[in-house]
């Protein structure tokens, strides 16, 4: 039996279909997903800002094949299978110098 509680609501991702499958990122921000999108996911990356909402969508392929860290590259790899949609605190749209200010490494000089 359906429940008649539920409302179609428009895919966060397209904007295009209307489901009622969704997951509550933060505290009252629900992202709705239609079966497309999560279709998508098979061979695409998708990223949601949780500041903005902005979508960003790559290729599983690509993704994986331009990242230069060895361990980044393993977690990638291990999820290349996986129909995952994942969050980011902030992107670049947001605010792009604190996102650069917080990929500065701190460089420390080795003392024998």
């Amino acid at each position: 039996m359906p429940d008649l509680n539920k409302t179609l609501e428009p895919c966060s991702i397209c904007k295009n279909g209307y489901t009622t499958i969704h997951l509550e990122s933060v505290s009252g921000w629900k992202i709705y997903v239609c079966k497309s999108c999560i279709e998508a996911t098979k061979y695409n990356f998708i990223w949601i800002c949780l500041n903005c909402g902005e979508i960003y969508i790559r290729p599983k392929s690509l993704t994986i094949k331009n990242i230069n860290d060895y361990e980044l590259r393993k977690a990638y790899t291990q999820c290349a299978d996986m129909k995952t949609i994942q969050g980011l605190d902030m992107c670049i749209e947001c605010d792009p110098h604190e996102l650069f200010n917080g990929m500065n490494v701190m460089k420390t000089e080795a003392q024998c």
